[in-house]
């Protein structure tokens, strides 16, 4: 296998779409940071991912994303590593009404799906934006495009992700970046996020569901969103089928005229 310098970066890898996503761009012969909370799991990952791939470098960083000082402390370490692409997967879900919604709970969710997120894309662009090549990909959800009931907070989080990458891939596109922003909207995947989301265990995936994916499956869908010049891989609620596509979010205008025309309409 060709050696290579770079490496991608994957939060939330320590389970689920993350830890997949990690092994199928291992297997594409990608050397690794592998980022989240859970060490053991990361260890298993890595030790799972040189059995098959024994020339590769996969590092290992253990940390709560959802402590912002953490995030910048991370991509600080970061900084030594070659970076081609960067997957924003951190997060969790939550099903409860707002009313009776656990908020500490919930503030730690806000804090690592919008705001983590945002820091980690920030910093990733502002290195990265003219590295030919360079890739973002933030995982935002189905109901990051559709309202689910019983989980309004966790959906408006998923908006956030969705509108900003979006947005952020406009933003790049208009002022011809190399970078490429995406945005990855899984339907239901059997994962740890329903007995995080409904605080249990053994959450039933063929009780709750008609249908839904496997981790497997979703980051092979990760892999045709990196290959392909769409901005958005979404899942289709209904068919569960996989989707390239364009952005959805109407975006203002293109020259700094109809975006000053627009701010104005926004605020005033």
């Amino acid at each position: 296998m060709k050696i290579n310098d770079k490496y991608t970066v994957i939060t939330g890898a320590s389970s689920g779409i993350g830890y997949e996503a990690a092994k199928a761009f291992a297997g594409r012969g990608k050397n690794l940071v592998i980022i989240a909370r859970n060490k053991e799991n990361l260890e298993k990952l890595r030790m799972e991912i040189l059995h098959d791939n024994a020339s590769l470098n996969v590092i290992v960083k253990d940390v709560d994303l959802s402590i912002m000082a953490n995030v910048y402390q991370v991509y600080q370490e970061l900084k030594q590593y070659k970076i081609e692409t960067l997957i924003n997967n951190a997060g969790f879900g939550n099903y409860d009404s707002v009313g009776n919604q656990d908020l500490e709970k919930i503030e730690i969710m806000l804090r690592l799906n919008v705001e983590a997120l945002v820091i980690f894309s920030s910093l990733f662009v502002h290195d990265y934006q003219n590295i030919e090549g360079s890739n973002l990909i933030n995982i935002s959800s189905a109901g990051g495009y559709i309202i689910v009931p019983n989980a309004v907070t966790y959906c408006a989080s998923k908006f956030f992700v969705s509108t900003f990458t979006e947005g952020l891939a406009r933003e790049l596109q208009e002022c011809n970046a190399k970078l490429q922003a995406k945005v990855l909207a899984p339907a239901a995947t059997k994962t740890n996020f329903g007995n995080v989301a409904n605080n249990i265990d053994g959450y039933d995936y063929d009780k709750s569901f008609g249908s839904y994916h496997t981790s497997k499956q979703i980051s092979d869908f990760l892999l045709q969103l990196h290959d392909s010049s769409e901005v958005v891989g979404s899942v289709n609620r209904e068919s569960f089928k996989f989707e390239l596509r364009s952005p959805s979010f109407d975006y203002a205008g293109n020259s700094k005229h109809n975006q000053t025309v627009a701010t104005r309409k926004i605020w005033f």
